[in-house]
């Protein structure tokens, strides 16, 4: 539930939650205090750049409140899932996001018991997925993996979303595996001590981790199959094929073939206020370059790629600032009235 359905439940309150409701316009909330609106961002774990590219927008936000009485911070989080919950009960007004994990809990699939009225705010960098492994594993390709220790990212993160069809159209599945639940920096540790074969990351190249990683082995990029962005594009529309040029990292001596698993995003609430979406979105887009100066992530949110389709509804906020800044694609008009 959001925060305003929260106060219906508190029969001391009734009156003051309709109050409150009829204020914001059946909207949704957030939290303000002497006139001062309060902001979060909800991130994910250190070591990808979820936490990186969050606190970039939220320190650039904070820095720059034009006419916004706000203060916008980052809460550290276990990533998409949490942030998808955390947005429904109210706990935070905004958070970073894979567009695959979003696109199905959006419509109650897979482990997500209902549907979360959850919008887009901003379609952010593509979530460049790779395995990786050192020279001693004997693992080249993805079927390689069967039978080996593999770290497939937190655990709670919903990374089996877009792994378990990734993997699949490699004629891979989970239980072929000695699965490892941990993040991105523990990854780097257990392949490190050699208690695992290979590990998932993804976000935007350079991937933190992988860089890391890099420093102190000798890298092996597990190779995706070809045909399989192709066969991953014809189940669901967040995956398509990106190339990683080898200047990225030291270990890569040429371009290699990626698969976008799920653009990062920046989500909230169906139901939050809609000037404050708004705002977010016009001061995020109206300071990329800044994010950018924090994170290469931040690059994303040019005019083409932060009003791209993930199959995820955009929040009538940002569609109108998109709008006003002319950026928003004609063909999705009937959206935006």
């Amino acid at each position: 539930m959001n925060c305003c359905q929260s106060l219906f439940q508190r029969p001391a309150f009734w009156l003051a939650g309709f109050i409150a409701v009829i204020a914001v316009g059946f909207s949704g909330c957030q939290k303000s205090e002497n006139g001062r609106t309060f902001v979060t961002i909800g991130t994910a774990p250190g070591g990808g750049a979820f936490s990186a590219v969050g606190n970039a927008m939220a320190n650039t936000l904070d820095a720059n409140p034009s006419d916004n009485n706000w203060e916008v911070t980052a809460q550290g989080t276990k990533g998409t899932l949490e942030n998808i919950r955390k947005l429904d009960s109210g706990d935070i007004e905004f958070g970073m996001a894979n567009a695959a994990v979003t696109y199905f809990a959006t419509r109650g699939e897979g482990a997500w018991k209902k549907s979360y009225k959850v919008n887009a705010v901003a379609t952010m960098a593509p979530n460049v997925g790779v395995f990786v492994t050192t020279e001693g594993s004997g693992i080249k390709k993805i079927a390689d993996l069967k039978g080996k220790r593999v770290v497939v990212g937190p655990a709670g993160a919903g990374f089996e979303y877009f792994l378990k069809p990734l993997l699949a159209v490699h004629g891979v599945q989970y239980e072929d595996m000695d699965v490892i639940s941990a993040n991105y920096l523990e990854s780097v540790e257990l392949i490190g001590d050699g208690k695992a074969d290979a590990a998932f990351m993804g976000g935007a190249i350079p991937i933190p981790a992988v860089s890391s990683l890099s420093a102190t082995e000798d890298v092996v990029f597990v190779q995706f199959d070809e045909d399989a962005p192709q066969k991953l594009m014809e189940q669901h529309p967040f995956y398509f094929p990106v190339t990683i040029p080898a200047a990225k990292y030291s270990d890569l001596d040429e371009d290699m073939l990626g698969i976008n698993v799920g653009n990062m995003m920046l989500i909230t609430h169906a139901d939050m206020d809609e000037e404050l979406v708004y705002q977010v979105t016009k001061g995020i887009y109206e300071n990329r370059e800044a994010i950018a100066d924090q994170h290469p992530a931040g690059r994303a949110l040019a005019a083409k790629n932060i009003v791209r389709d993930t199959g995820i509804e955009f929040h009538p906020g940002s569609i109108r600032f998109f709008k006003e800044a002319g950026i928003w694609p004609e063909a999705d008009a009937e959206q935006a009235n």
